[in-house]
């Protein structure tokens, strides 16, 4: 079994590694991607798996351990492996805002796209997603909200757990729930 935590950049997905790794999951991580101001914690990425689309073998080095892939590339994901996918699931206005935050302090530019049409592009994209997740039965899925795991991590990390079918460490995988990283807030939830 591969396990996999997908979704949009800045949902949640360092979070829910972070999660897996306190809670016993083996990580498949490289460190490239160091710990700073965005993500205090670390990225828990994986480098290769940016490769993906030109070499899907490389998922194979993710057997038995959970691994980032973020939500473009899993249409790459090769058909005769048993996934089990942890999706993030956050406000699109909270994505944005944290993206847009993301990119300000590391004095860079994104796209020249306003906030709305940003919004319906990362839309139509989770639409693709969504879609291309339902057209594979063999890929067993398990949506996780951002807002879930801040509000209450221990349902959140049960939730894993029984997706995961495996014990895990619950209370470690609480502990690594901090309130206080969660920075980006839309309107609506402040």
């Amino acid at each position: 079994m591969i396990t996999i935590v997908s979704g949009l950049p800045r949902s949640g997905t360092s979070l829910m590694m972070q999660m897996l790794a306190a809670g016993g999951v083996p990580v498949l991580t490289d460190g490239q991607r160091t710990a700073d101001d965005d993500n205090p914690r670390g990225y828990y990425e994986w480098e290769r798996i940016k490769q993906l689309p030109q070499d899907p073998g490389c998922v194979a080095e993710a057997e038995g351990k959970a691994v980032k892939v973020i939500s473009q590339l899993l249409f790459a994901l090769p058909a005769g492996r048993d996934y089990r996918i942890i999706f993030m699931e956050r406000p699109l206005a909270e994505v944005v805002a944290s993206q847009a935050e993301m990119i300000r302090r590391r004095g860079t530019s994104g796209a020249a796209l306003n906030e709305s049409a940003l919004i319906a592009a990362l839309q139509a994209h989770l639409n693709q997603v969504n879609t291309w997740l339902r057209s594979r039965p063999a890929i067993v899925l398990c949506r996780v909200g951002y807002h879930q795991v801040l509000g209450d991590p221990r349902s959140a990390s049960e939730t894993v757990q029984q997706h995961l079918q495996r014990t895990l460490d619950l209370d470690s995988m609480v502990q690594q729930v901090n309130p206080s990283l969660y920075r980006c807030r839309s309107e609506k939830m402040a």
